[in-house]
């Protein structure tokens, strides 16, 4: 699917990309060529049988290839509707070389994985034999209910302690709305939980509630999937005006059902996907103006080719080379950001002395997250995120992380399913030794 296929979001509560019927999946899951060696499996962290579960929609089997997908990916229900498939297996289709134009891997696998969550009955995984043994695991996020689900599958209890009030981490808090419509980030949770063996405890934030030490004593181990919870400030004069709100802030405010009016001209700083997400909700919730300025160029921006595309077609308009030097207010309120102009000199990002003011009535900041000082509870960091080796385990034994916290690919809800996914096989192996 590309960017062109639709006209952007009509509004907050509007699906970014309309889900398939039975029809139209039918017809889409015809156009796979079920290849001997696919490449679209390796292009996917998770492995998901991709060929395998489209065949089982093509014979009508829609719970068996639900049952395929979410065997390698218990979050393959976000995923088909946040992952950037243009570049992972979307991009690896063979079709493309022939037609331009990949079969509808997302699409399909949202059509399967949301007709097994809508029709209930029974739960398609089953829980081994207790083990007697029990985990803790640190964050309610993507890496943290993969890891917990995998946990739980192979017999062991689960505590996952979450700070926030509801549990799904990005899914609920970081994506935007228009992304994650309804109460999907939720529902999905629930059916994850369903399986058993797993308690949730909210309010419990590491550092402050609860305890490293505490919990590898209390627990036979412990897994972090705390991700990436500090905003990282921009540090420049009058970032405390009125009016310069950091943007994952700005989008949690709307997910949770904070959607007042937004007016006049809005500036977003950044160039990465929570960038497109905070200036596409504006937008939808009444901008005048929506301007995404960037300090490198469109190349080098953190978003895809495909969410810039979706910006520019929801009336965003994209300023690269420009970095932010102040803002400026009047009577406490922003009133506009100052650039300089910039350029690379011998692959150094340089100033121009060129300055451009951009008015703004509203500035979103997104420039990146931070580990909080607190979550770290003294482990070894190594460019920002928890060191880990191969197998997810921190220096301290006992203890292993995954998700954003730690540096394992990319950043991405499916990458950390597969960190949480793949550091049970070390957890069990460590835990039952």
């Amino acid at each position: 699917m590309t960017a062109a296929a639709h006209s952007g979001p009509q509004g907050l509560d509007d699906d970014l990309v309309p889900p398939l019927n039975a029809l139209q999946a039918m017809a889409e899951s015809s156009r796979c060529l079920y290849c001997y060696e696919p490449a679209c499996v390796s292009a996917c962290p998770t492995g998901i049988d991709i060929p395998g579960f489209i065949h089982r929609i093509a014979d009508g089997n829609v719970v068996g290839a639900a049952k395929t997908i979410l065997s390698a990916n218990i979050m393959g229900g976000t995923c088909s509707r946040v992952c950037p498939t243009e570049v992972l297996c979307e991009q690896a289709c063979v079709r493309n070389s022939g037609e331009q134009h990949p079969v509808a891997i997302g699409r399909l696998q949202r059509f399967a994985t949301d007709r097994m969550l809508a029709n209930g009955g029974s739960h398609p995984f089953a829980r081994a034999a207790d083990s007697g043994k029990r985990v803790a695991v640190v964050g309610a996020g993507p890496a943290g209910l993969s890891c917990a689900h995998r946990l739980s599958l192979l017999g062991h209890r689960v505590d996952i302690f979450e700070a926030k009030p509801k549990p799904g981490g990005l899914n609920e808090y970081g994506l935007a709305a228009y992304k994650m419509t309804g109460d999907f980030a939720q529902r999905e949770v629930a059916f994850i939980l369903a399986l058993g063996g797993i308690v949730l405890h909210h309010g419990k934030r590491l550092g402050e509630t609860i305890h490293l030490d505490a919990l590898s004593r209390d627990y036979d181990a412990v897994f972090l999937a705390v991700g990436l919870s500090l905003p990282r400030a921009v540090g420049l004069e009058g970032d405390d005006l009125e009016g310069v709100i950091e943007a994952l802030s700005f989008i949690e405010k709307v997910r949770q059902g904070n959607r007042a009016t937004v007016g006049g001209r809005v500036v977003v700083i950044g160039g990465g996907n929570t960038a497109v997400d905070a200036a596409i909700q504006a937008h939808c919730l009444g901008a005048g103006e929506v301007v995404m300025a960037y300090r490198r160029g469109i190349a080098q921006m953190g978003a895809t080719a495909w969410e810039q595309q979706l910006a520019r077609i929801s009336g965003v308009a994209i300023k690269p080379w420009l970095a932010p030097k102040r803002f400026r207010g009047s009577g406490g309120k922003v009133t506009s950001v100052l650039f300089e102009r910039t350029q690379l000199v011998d692959g150094h990002l340089t100033g121009t002395g060129v300055d451009v003011e951009l008015p703004a009535d509203l500035v979103l900041t997104a420039v990146g997250q931070e580990l909080r000082d607190e979550d770290l509870a003294g482990l070894a960091v190594q460019a920002g995120r928890v060191r880990i080796d191969a197998d997810y385990r921190t220096e301290r034994t006992g203890v292993f992380a995954g998700g954003d916290c730690v540096k394992s690919g990319l950043d991405l809800t499916v990458q950390a399913v597969e960190d949480g996914k793949r550091a049970v096989l070390a957890i069990d192996r460590f835990i039952r030794e």
